[in-house]
């Protein structure tokens, strides 16, 4: 009795507005890839390489989780975004994305990777909770496996607010869906709640406690 009301009905379509949040998240975290791989100053192919890998890691994890078809298999356009995303970095540069560029694009594909992620995971069937899971992992997993490749800190070992970002936009999402809020506005609030959290850590320096007994 419990399970049944807290389990949503499967195999729902994802709107095609909710689908643009997908499309913001890949270009997004492809660019952040890229600059990685700028301020590193690598090579071209080092550029798509890590451009398509911060772009796609999360939404990976997350289709084979849900047992959804891996939405960049049978399509260009993903791997397209991707290539041009590190072109655009490789081209411009490195000067006009500012010294905080890379947290900022990261904070806006977080918010909306977040938000896709638990709406694409409700769609296919996913209990609340792991639809908030998915949510979360989606918006996390390409920017820790771009960290690991860069050999950099993964973001899971700062105390600043980024998971916790990625699970306010994924629990609003969730949330507005139980209440039955209108999907696209649900995904709206969601991403910008996200979204509004990382800003202020990003500006104020937010961050959670670390444990020191």
């Amino acid at each position: 009795m419990m399970d049944a009301m807290l389990t949503p009905a499967p195999l729902q379509p994802v709107l095609p507005v909710l689908e643009n949040l997908d499309y913001l998240g890949i270009g997004v975290f492809a660019v952040s890839g890229a600059l990685v791989a700028a301020h590193k100053r690598q090579t071209l192919v080092t550029f798509v390489f890590f451009a398509v890998a911060t772009g796609i890691g999360g939404g990976t994890l997350r289709d084979l989780l849900i047992g959804a078809p891996v939405f960049w298999v049978h399509q260009n356009w993903v791997l397209l975004i991707c290539i041009a995303a590190s072109l655009i970095v490789w081209f411009a540069p490195l000067r006009i994305w500012g010294g905080a560029g890379l947290v900022w694009f990261d904070a806006v594909g977080l918010a909306a990777y977040a938000t896709y992620g638990s709406a694409k995971a409700l769609a296919y069937g996913a209990a609340y909770l792991p639809a908030f899971g998915m949510g979360v992992l989606t918006a996390c997993a390409g920017g820790i496996i771009r960290d690991l490749l860069a050999g950099e800190p993964s973001i899971l070992l700062r105390p600043e607010l980024y998971v916790t970002a990625a699970a306010v936009s994924a629990g609003i999402m969730v949330l507005l869906s139980v209440v039955g809020a209108p999907a696209p506005l649900a995904g709206a609030i969601a991403a910008a709640g996200g979204f509004a959290l990382r800003g202020l850590a990003i500006s104020r320096g937010w961050s959670l406690p670390s444990y020191s007994r």
